[in-house]
């Protein structure tokens, strides 16, 4: 590992310098089983918002060439087809 990447939200970069790197992936499983139309995130300030934000539009965006390479290792991989299969499937804004 190479250290902590304080005050950096983009997780490709954490990924890509080997930064420490709480795994929330799962949070992306939670993202994709919830029906509702709208998810609302709530948390305090310096909670990791924009970096989950970050985590689930590497995940989901079509354009992002490396997306599995980045996942590599994290839970949400080792959730099944069912997941694993969104990878890089939807345009993300």
């Amino acid at each position: 590992m190479q250290g902590i990447g304080i005050g950096e939200s983009d997780f490709k970069i954490l990924r890509a310098k080997d930064f420490y790197f709480i795994d929330k992936s799962l949070f992306i499983k939670h993202i994709l089983d919830n029906s509702s139309k709208i998810a609302l995130i709530t948390r305090p300030r310096r909670f990791g918002k924009t970096l989950n934000m970050s985590m689930l539009r590497h995940f989901l965006d079509c354009n992002q060439k490396d997306s599995r390479k980045l996942f590599e290792g994290l839970k949400i991989m080792e959730q099944g087809k069912k997941y694993t299969e969104k990878l890089g499937a939807y345009p993300c804004i």
